[in-house]
């Protein structure tokens, strides 16, 4: 009891499951969005600070509000705000059993794979409109990323400096096409895999985030 009479009570923290709750994703977040809720996953993930946030717990693994904020150079609450849209859709979840005690946020990745097309949707709708800004923001994206292995590859030991830079121009049917394309999935599928595997089994090798960049479509000769 203070001095004046009156009681104060200090309310108990919110558990990170409470703190949570309002941005929580459904039960059924399927591997591979489709529909309405491809476009709340395009919403959520394609934003260049969000994209920056789940590349890096992705990739580094999980980290605090706090951790990332300094990553990114961004206030906390900024990185609060945006940590809401992409839990909602599945792409990371709260990380409690991480915490020394309740004030700390942590959060890890949940590794989801985005598949879309434009065609799948009719012309000036909204759904169409999220799917072209998400082609458009991916796309800038990685040739952001691709400028900026170019500034700073110099900086890398001499044996992480040769990327690929290769490009292919043949008449091909559209099932060729297709083909490729298939081809190219089935293959990053199981490099990814036998990566991933081989963390697991020698934790202490040394490893770089690696960036694989590939598009696929009908040109014309001296298109550009």
């Amino acid at each position: 009891m203070t001095p004046s009479g009156i009681t104060l009570y200090r309310m108990p923290r919110k558990l990170a499951a409470e703190r949570h709750a309002d941005s929580a994703p459904p039960t059924d977040v399927p591997d591979l969005p489709q529909g309405a809720a491809l476009i709340d996953a395009l919403l959520a993930l394609h934003h260049p600070v969000r994209r920056r946030l789940y590349e890096i717990l992705s990739n580094e693994g999980p980290a605090t509000v706090g951790q990332l904020a300094g990553r990114l150079q961004i206030a906390v609450g900024s990185v609060s705000h945006h940590v809401k849209p992409m839990h909602k859709a599945g792409f990371i979840q709260p990380a409690p059993d991480l915490a020394r005690d309740t004030r700390e946020s942590w959060w890890r990745a949940n590794r989801q794979r985005l598949s879309w097309s434009t065609d799948d949707y009719a012309d000036g709708s909204f759904a169409r409109q999220v799917a072209d800004a998400a082609e458009r923001a991916n796309l800038e994206y990685l040739n952001a990323a691709t400028v900026q292995w170019m500034r700073t590859r110099d900086g890398l030991p001499a044996e992480w400096r040769e990327g690929l830079a290769t490009d292919n121009f043949d008449r091909a049917t559209v099932a060729q096409m297709q083909d490729l394309k298939s081809r190219l999935g089935d293959l990053i599928d199981s490099w990814s895999a036998e990566v991933r595997a081989d963390a697991e089994a020698h934790p202490d090798a040394d490893r770089r985030p690696v960036r694989f960049i590939a598009r696929i479509f009908p040109s014309e000769p001296g298109a550009v």
